[in-house]
């Protein structure tokens, strides 16, 4: 995963002269009511494990080949974030996802007035050289293992295993072929039926597509 849980700095460009910045994806609806958050105190910062599902979400909807589908990753990733009272945006000059205090934020609209310490916003960098060229290898890897798949079984199962190399990649950062137990029911149980957004033909046979990975592997 990228670089996590670096603070925000005074000068960490929102983007514009103004200060004010609209997250990703947002059209600046469906906030959460001021009663709603922790009575007297700041939000406190969204834990390790909500950045990483944010940063992961914020990477499927870039690779996400339809609109409606990068869409659904964003409002997955809003609706994690916002547990923590928190909300997200990506600011594209650097390529980094921010997390922001939703008191800063109105009518999705980031208020630099309203910023009383910049420490309290987490920043995610996107494309740092090492993560970037070390996926860039596990996704080559895991295209031509979805590539063989497709050439001897079918498009049904290819899609399949091109959501667990999704799945492996942006979540794990490993080949499919490398995928534990444990990421193998994790995949099948949680992520692809929430996220994959597969056909009853594919929901079928997806068990046997990932034995498909090993098979292919074998004959390669």
């Amino acid at each position: 995963m990228g670089e996590k849980r670096r603070r925000a700095s005074e000068s960490d460009g929102s983007g514009d002269d103004g200060g004010d910045a609209r997250p990703e994806g947002d059209d600046g609806g469906d906030a959460r009511p001021e009663g709603d958050r922790p009575a007297g105190g700041e939000a406190a910062a969204p834990p390790e494990e909500v950045v990483e599902e944010a940063e992961r979400l914020t990477r499927l909807a870039a690779d996400a080949a339809l609109d409606e589908v990068a869409e659904a990753y964003r409002e997955s990733r809003e609706r994690a974030v916002r547990e923590h009272d928190f909300t997200a945006r990506v600011r594209d000059e650097d390529d980094t996802l921010v997390l922001y205090p939703e008191e800063w934020v109105d009518d999705g609209i980031v208020r630099v007035d309203r910023i009383d310490d910049t420490d309290r916003a987490v920043e995610v960098s996107l494309s740092g050289p090492d993560h970037g060229a070390e996926w860039a290898a596990v996704e080559a890897a895991n295209e031509e293992i979805v590539e063989m798949v497709a050439e001897t079984h079918g498009p049904d199962h290819a899609a399949n295993v091109r959501a667990f190399a999704d799945f492996m990649g942006n979540h794990y950062l490993k080949r499919v072929d490398d995928a534990t137990d444990a990421e193998r029911k994790e995949f099948l149980t949680d992520y692809y039926p929430r996220n994959a957004w597969p056909s009853p033909e594919q929901a079928a046979v997806v068990e046997r597509s990932l034995s498909l990975v090993d098979e292919v592997g074998d004959e390669g």
